[in-house]
This record gives C-alpha cells, structure tokens and sequence, in this order.
C-alpha cells in the first residue's frame, strides 16, 4: 500500500482504517503485515502490536480471519522479538557474578512481558531460562572441568530454579544465599 495521509488519531482507529483500505475479504499474513508497516510508520517502532493483537481488534469490528496465517505470523513475530529484545551475547552465566547480572537481565523481560500480558514471550523466556539451567548442569556434572567451575555451575542452576520457580522472591533469596556459610566458601 503506498504512503497516504491517514485520518486516524489512535493506534487502534489506525489500524481499522489501513483493514478498511485494503478492502479484503479476511485477514491474514498479508493484511496484518501492512497494518503493522503504516503503524510503525505513523507511530514508531515500540508502538507495533503483534498480529494476533491486531488481528483480535480487527475481528471485534467483524473482520474474517485466516486463523492457521494469522497464528503463524504471531509465533514468528515474537520469535523475532524476543531475539531483538536479549540476544545470546548479552547472558553471560560462565562465573557467579556474570549469572547474577544475567538473571537481572531475565528479569526486567520478564516484568516486562508480565506488565503487556505477553503470555506467549514470558512462555519463551521460561524455555530458554530452562535450557540455560540444563547447560549449567551440564557443566556441573562435566568430568573435564575444574572442580570449582562445577561448583559455580550447580549453584548457578540452583540460582535458576529458585528464580524459575519464584521470580518476585529471588532477589532476597540470593541476597540471603550469597551471606551463607556455604556460598561463602564456595567463593573464597
């Protein structure tokens, strides 16, 4: 669709409007990627829903969806976003001071993602806080590593449980754990 001066003031009349220009008989990966193109374009960047949110408000005004594309489009998009928004590089859980900063860094995602309801992005930070747990482990348990690296490894996948399984409490947790005898002499 080229550039056209639109009469919308909000995001969500916005996106009504560019569904009305298109004049289709329902909505999917096509649509929905050109409503995103004229939002980012009109609003910016930070201000793009996923499709399955725009595909949500164009139904409630009677829009017919291509329900298969319209999934599709949503899981690819928020692939994308969750690998824009913390790459692999910026984690960093190879000593305990690079876990702690790390696990700060899941968090704010995850506060983040808590306070936009995006269920599906806080479902894939859970999958790949998971697989950084697994990897800690299996460190923990490598025969051709240190003896100390194996130790920081297990207490890094204890860090990850404990933040898995109560996130709003991790940060007292850990603050008690790093004054413990035990954590003591793990790091002296």
């Amino acid at each position: 669709m080229k550039a056209k001066r639109w009469r919308a003031r909000t995001k969500g009349d916005l996106m009504i409007e560019v569904w009305e220009a298109l004049d289709c008989e329902s909505v999917g990966a096509r649509e929905l990627k050109e409503i995103q193109t004229v939002v980012r374009r009109e609003f910016g960047a930070g201000s793009v829903d996923s499709p399955a949110s725009i595909a949500r408000t164009l139904a409630d005004e009677g829009a017919v969806l291509r329900h298969p594309e319209v999934l599709n489009l949503d899981t690819e998009w928020r692939e994308r976003e969750l690998s824009a928004v913390i790459s692999p590089d910026e984690l960093n859980f190879s000593g305990l001071a690079e876990a702690s900063a790390s696990i700060k860094k899941l968090d704010t995602l995850r506060r983040k993602f808590e306070a936009n309801s995006e269920r599906l992005q806080l479902s894939r930070l859970r999958e790949m806080t998971l697989k950084l747990k697994q990897d800690a482990l299996v460190v923990a348990r490598s025969k051709t590593v240190e003896r100390q690296q194996q130790l920081e490894a297990r207490e890094i996948a204890q860090w990850l449980t404990i933040w898995l399984q109560s996130p709003d409490v991790f940060d007292d947790w850990l603050s008690l754990r790093q004054r413990s005898p035990e954590f003591i002499q793990l790091t002296s």
